[in-house]
């Protein structure tokens, strides 16, 4: 009897469920979108309801081309941070508050005073963001106190769907590394840290390894999704450590470039050592006694995707390429800072915003399109060199997303990196890490480096050209100081942001 393996992303802009073989090989994979709500500046919502629709849609898809009865376990991976605030019987009781939400500035402000800076990105392994779990915890608490006194439960995103399809809370402990409330060295809940906050422990979901069966699927999650009753649901893991382990990051000195509409740079850790300065997440790592560190830039390819819906949008993205490939590295002298949605690494803040330096009459829309991508390619830069501080000293690295889609601007990432970057046999990256854990819960694998050394293969690989490496070596610093020349400025301007 063939054994599938299935994994669920629950993301930001839909849920997928997808199903592999013992091989790796995708046999499907089906989704449905989800609608985002900014109900004010700086908010970012949507409804678990329509995560759950959305990722029992697909696996109802997806099983009309499966048996259920092949299916021997479901991995869940998904947006982090995202606060799902839950009533004693479950139920929703406000739109989740999402990984991009920037309304707890003053909350995070508190709690990092409260126990002292140092010592909580110690704990943490970051300093404490507004995109956290546990300040909007707060923030709840001071601003909703008539929701706040009704939560019994909360759960990041994956784990919303992982309650509807077992009955079980729980969460595993490289997604819940983002909660901002556990002690990351030793993988659970910081009791000082829950008291700071100020809230029942009880609240929290049980923690487990991103392998591990967390619980199994029951009479109602069948129901809803046509999965056998019984079926293993394991751990899983945030989206971006299971992207980590969908594209093959497993060593040290391996590193990935994730650029979607965020983008994120990735290594794995044998110990657990945070950056000095909190300027890097380092987090538990999907595999057991593993940790991982990761610099995120909020706005990565939806910069260039911005670009596009406002200045361009009866033109094809090849349209846009074939533009950008005839304009010069440097774009003239037009830079791009690309904080469209605030900046988490490594400038951890949330007024941060974008901006185009150095407009002449020369410059056109080729040329703005060139300055994103290389804005882009250069806010990856500074999380590559973050890693570099950390002792990570990649040779090459693995690239995925949207931007791999276009091959100037892979070639850009590959001469402003100055490295090798290759793409693999699977362009599913979370989905696929999660259905990866699943085949190790279910034992078809005896651990994850395993798993992936079977199932994940080199597709292609692009070199960097000398001469642009050399002229953006050149350019990079000027990059580097377009934030601090421009931070005030941006503070400035958010008064008027309404």
């Amino acid at each position: 009897m063939a054994r599938y393996f299935i994994g669920i992303d629950v993301s930001t802009t839909a849920s997928k469920a997808l199903a592999i073989d013992e091989s790796g090989q995708v046999i499907a994979v089906k989704s449905y979108s989800h609608e985002l709500s900014t109900p004010r500046p700086l908010w970012s919502e949507q409804d678990p309801e329509n995560w759950w629709g959305a990722a029992s849609g697909a696996l109802r898809d997806l099983l009309k081309e499966i048996s259920p009865d092949d299916v021997a376990a479901v991995g869940l991976t998904g947006q982090m941070h995202g606060l799902t605030s839950l009533d004693a019987d479950g139920k929703p009781l406000r739109p989740a508050i999402l990984w991009n939400d920037q309304r707890s500035v003053a909350q995070c402000a508190q709690i990092t005073e409260l126990v002292g800076a140092q010592k909580l990105y110690k704990l943490i392994g970051s300093i404490l963001l507004p995109g956290f779990t546990a300040p909007k915890i707060l923030w709840l608490k001071q601003n909703e106190p008539e929701i706040f006194s009704q939560i019994a439960h909360v759960l990041l995103p994956k784990d919303y769907i992982r309650f509807r399809l077992t009955g079980a809370y729980a969460a595993d402990v490289a997604d819940g590394s983002g909660f901002g409330v556990m002690d990351i060295a030793k993988r659970t809940w910081s009791d000082e840290l829950i008291a700071a906050y100020d809230f029942p422990k009880a609240w929290l979901p049980e923690l487990c390894e991103s392998q591990d069966v967390s619980a199994y699927v029951n009479q109602a999650g069948a129901a809803a999704t046509g999965l056998r009753v019984g079926t293993p649901v394991v751990g899983g893991a945030g989206d971006q450590p299971a992207g980590g382990v969908g594209s093959g990051i497993v060593e040290r000195d391996q590193v990935s470039l994730s650029v979607g509409t965020s983008g994120v740079a990735y290594a794995v850790s044998a110990g657990y050592a945070p950056e000095p300065d909190g300027r890097l997440h380092t987090f538990c790592g999907p595999i057991p006694g593993t940790w991982f560190h990761m610099g995120v830039m909020l706005s990565a390819a939806g910069g260039l995707r911005w670009m596009h819906d406002e200045f361009a949008p009866n033109l094809s993205y090849d349209d846009l390429n074939t533009m950008v490939e005839s304009v010069p590295r440097g774009s003239l002298g037009l830079l791009f800072a690309p904080y469209l949605t605030g900046e988490r690494n490594p400038h951890p803040d949330p007024l941060a915003r974008g901006a185009f330096v150095g407009f002449t009459l020369r410059h056109g829309l080729a040329h703005m399109a060139r300055a994103v991508m290389e804005g882009v390619a250069f806010g990856m830069r500074d999380q590559l060199e973050l890693l570099r501080s950390q002792g990570v000293y990649p040779t090459e690295a693995v690239i995925s997303g949207g931007a791999t889609r276009s091959a100037v601007w892979r070639q850009m990432f590959t001469d402003i990196m100055g490295l090798p970057l290759y793409t693999i046999n699977t362009t599913e990256g979370a989905a696929f890490g999660a259905a990866i854990l699943a085949a190790v819960g279910a034992g078809a694998y005896p651990d994850v480096p395993s798993a992936c050394k079977a199932m994940i293969r080199r597709v292609d690989t692009t070199y960097p050209d000398p001469v642009g490496v050399a002229e953006y070596e050149r350019l990079y610093p000027t990059f580097k100081g377009v934030y601090p020349a421009l931070k005030t400025t941006f503070a400035q301007l958010a008064a008027f942001e309404s």
